[in-house]
């Protein structure tokens, strides 16, 4: 009996080992972690060591919710069925407490830092790190009166800024979701990896690109307070209203003039946009639509239009001060207004901006319209989003 035991164990051991020798470690695991491990399919083996727990799930935020098999030496594991292509974040349920996992990476998104896997897009390399020359992203601090702040941000600079001192350039705002920070158009989207291959390939024009903390308040107000406050309701959109009017003015008065000042940038209308993901797609809208004197290039990834958009249609009349009344008027004045949403994103999200579409189409408003097959509300639709936009600039 002993030893149909150790064979039967041997036995699971060699058929775990056959299975794992399909998946390799992601590249967003820590220095050395083994899991988790992801296959050519797009599945995700993860495990982690909790000998004491009763149960543990996996919680893949836009995916699967899956329980993980406990194994004789204390580890727990699971492979999933195949995830779409992209950064996908998650958590672990251990006896009922959310935390994450120590062999990820940490991200911040969803307001907390979270672990994440990467699962690879078959051929696809444009947000890859690749043998073309590189820019740099470095970090800003400027002193908002607007806020009564010191306000952060991160700064890419496309190749050769440092060597053609004499160079000035145009400059993309872009802004993260909401839940999320100014780091994740690096750390999660690998934005300056996009405009380093674009402009190697002469897709793009060299461009600065600036990403700014996107929550805010003025001065002497308190923070707006989004807690308990279900997505659409009342005070839920007086919280986000006021949150967007501060970060309005704090970035036409106090980030645009700083970096003006400190960059060699080409300081006008016609070389500056602006665009953003979710939250920050809504905060483009209001912005650059409030300031057309500012910008020329209008960009929302699945976030566009604002929050009193969210369930009709809109009215070219009367809607963000009339700008869309005129078709003629305001094709002289913006080059660029463009929306994109993945297919598989939640059915309001998805509607709302099929409206909005709809509506510029009604009223004769020049746009581009953009769809990211198969993909969520994920980074991988704004990656592709970010790809599709960039080369339109300028």
């Amino acid at each position: 009996m002993l030893r149909l035991i150790i064979l039967s164990i041997l036995a699971s051991s060699l058929c775990w080992s056959q299975e794992s020798g399909r998946f390799t470690p992601a590249s967003t695991n820590v220095w050395g972690a083994q899991y988790p491990r992801v296959d050519s399919a797009g599945s995700v083996q993860v495990r982690v060591k909790a000998p004491d727990a009763k149960q543990v799930k996996l919680n893949f935020w836009s995916g699967p919710k899956v329980d993980l098999s406990k194994e004789p030496d204390g580890f727990w594991t699971v492979t999933t069925a195949p995830l779409v292509p992209g950064l996908h974040y998650y958590t672990l349920v251990i006896d009922g407490a959310e935390v994450s996992d120590t062999n990820s990476q940490a991200f911040f998104g969803g307001g907390k830092y979270a672990s994440a896997v990467e699962v690879p897009e078959p051929g696809s390399t444009y947000y890859s790190p690749s043998d073309v020359p590189h820019g740099q992203v470095r970090e800003i601090w400027y002193n908002s009166k607007v806020t009564g702040s010191w306000r952060h941000a991160l700064v890419y600079l496309p190749p050769g800024y440092d060597t053609s001192p004499k160079e000035r350039y145009p400059v993309l705002y872009l802004q993260h979701g909401g839940g999320e920070d100014e780091t994740g158009w690096v750390r999660q989207g690998h934005a300056n990896f996009i405009l380093d291959n674009l402009i190697a390939g002469g897709a793009a024009k060299p461009m600065i690109l600036v990403m700014a903390y996107g929550y805010a308040h003025h001065a002497g107000q308190p923070v707006p307070d989004l807690a308990g406050k279900p997505f659409g309701s009342p005070e839920a959109m007086r919280a986000m209203q006021e949150m967007a009017s501060a970060f309005e003015d704090d970035m036409t008065q106090a980030l645009i003039p700083y970096v003006d000042s400190a960059f060699r940038t080409r300081a006008d209308r016609d070389h500056r946009a602006m665009a953003g993901l979710s939250m920050g797609g809504m905060q483009t809208f209001q912005v650059t639509l409030d300031h057309l004197d500012l910008f020329s290039y209008i960009g929302g990834f699945s976030g566009a239009g604002s929050m009193v958009l969210a369930d009709r249609k809109l009215d070219p009349r009367t809607d963000y001060n009339g700008v869309f009344a005129e078709p003629a008027a305001f094709a002289k004045k913006v080059h660029l207004l463009w929306v994109g949403v993945g297919t598989q994103e939640p059915e309001r999200m998805r509607s709302g901006l099929q409206r909005l579409h709809t509506a510029l189409d009604d009223a004769h408003i020049k746009h581009i319209f953009y769809e990211s097959p198969g993909t969520d509300h994920e980074w991988q639709t704004w990656r592709r989003d970010l790809k599709d936009f960039v080369p339109r600039l300028f």
